[in-house]
């Protein structure tokens, strides 16, 4: 009877004690409607009001300010196909100074009855059919059956890729690291006030392209990926533009950049084509204006010379893919050239085999050429300018 009473008082007491207010913690403050969530990852550019554009968001906002959206895309282009770099034609460099030309290997050897003379300079060439060796010397036979001895036999460089195919035109400016140094080192932000570079380097000739440009003490800046900046001296652009220049009415033109030494082909207001080239070095500069094609050439010869003393006295057999636009001057491949990238010429185009190849099959007699340097630094004064030359 007693263990009875006592577990009815036990659950009468457990009873009691579960029927009593349950303390209740302090209250957390009250959260307004004012107090925003965190925006989802995102660009935003205005503020979305009903979010906070926090945390990554911050920084995909920033880069897209400067033209950037994650994921990167790639350029929309192709590199042009391999076989427009092969030449029909095998070359010979020659000495610095006068060379004569014999009817025979017989006269080559004795160096007797030479029939001309190809004169003295830095820059010249000599297309061949063969050679022979003989205890003389290495003796070269040349496409009208004349001979010469040379220098050497030469290959033609390829250093610089060459251009690209576009499939659409792209959204931003591009272009590729000009040849100054073997690498340049990128930095985290414009301008050489802070030492934070990046650790990592663009190679010469590397394709990038550019998001942005800043103007900082005087010098430009390009941004080619998130926080990465080169100096702008260090990279050929290429804007892209769907607007054709005065007085192109049919959408089709080569557009020649004389500063930024690019060269862009546009075909139905789009850019098809875009590459690297060398034009007129002062005080032999690439005219500006607006031009047409006015004779295209498989091959060809280019001699001549714009010094009194013909110290700069230049011949060059065989010139391949050749587009004349200017009096003398011509859009042409440069078999001869080891770079691209910055004015070398005396006011032509030079281009690689390849992209000359390329440029040659595309373009038709009458194709406006418009040459234009965004500088201003390149006379206009037309009275500046002769017939010009290769």
């Amino acid at each position: 009877m007693m263990r009875i009473i006592i577990s009815f008082f036990i659950f009468v007491q457990g009873f009691s004690f579960v029927s009593q207010p349950v303390p209740q913690p302090p209250q957390a403050e009250v959260v307004h409607a004012s107090s925003k969530m965190l925006c989802l990852p995102g660009i935003y550019l205005t503020d979305p009001q009903d979010c906070l554009p926090l945390g990554p968001s911050i920084y995909i906002t920033q880069l897209a300010t400067e033209g950037i959206s994650l994921p990167l895309l790639s350029l929309p282009s192709r590199p042009i196909d391999s076989l427009l770099s092969e030449l029909p034609f095998s070359y010979a460099l020659l000495g610095d100074g006068p060379t004569p030309v014999y009817a025979s290997l017989q006269d080559a050897i004795s160096g007797r009855n030479e029939i001309r003379t190809i004169d003295a300079g830095k820059l010249r060439y000599v297309s061949y059919l063969s050679y022979t060796e003989t205890a003389s010397g290495r003796f070269f036979l040349l496409p009208d059956n004349t001979w010469l001895s040379v220098s050497s036999r030469v290959s033609v460089p390829h250093s610089y890729p060459g251009g690209i195919e576009f499939y659409r035109t792209p959204g931003n400016s591009f272009g590729w690291i000009l040849p100054f140094a073997p690498t340049v080192e990128t930095k985290r932000t414009p301008g050489y006030n802070l030492d934070d570079k990046t650790g990592h380097s663009v190679n010469q000739y590397d394709r990038v392209q550019v998001y942005s440009t800043r103007l900082v003490n005087n010098d430009e800046w390009d941004l080619i990926a998130p926080d990465e900046w080169v100096e702008g001296r260090y990279v050929g652009k290429v804007t892209p533009s769907a607007n054709p220049p005065p007085g192109v009415e049919n959408g089709r033109w080569i557009e020649v950049n004389l500063f930024e030494q690019t060269l862009a082909v546009y075909d139905k207001n789009k850019l098809v084509f875009a590459t690297l080239v060398a034009t007129g070095l002062d005080p032999f500069f690439t005219r500006p204006g607006l031009f047409q094609i006015q004779q295209k050439l498989d091959s060809t010869v280019m001699s001549g010379s714009f010094e009194a003393d013909r110290s700069d006295f230049y011949y060059l057999e065989d010139v391949p893919w050749t587009m004349y636009y200017d009096h003398a001057r011509a859009l042409h491949g440069a078999y001869w050239r080891t770079a691209f990238g910055f004015p070398q010429s005396h006011g032509c185009v030079n281009l690689t085999p390849a992209d000359s190849h390329w440029l040659f099959n595309w373009s038709k007699v009458n194709d406006w050429v418009y040459v234009w340097d965004p500088s201003g630094n390149t006379p206009t004064d037309l009275s500046y300018y002769g017939e010009g030359g290769a």
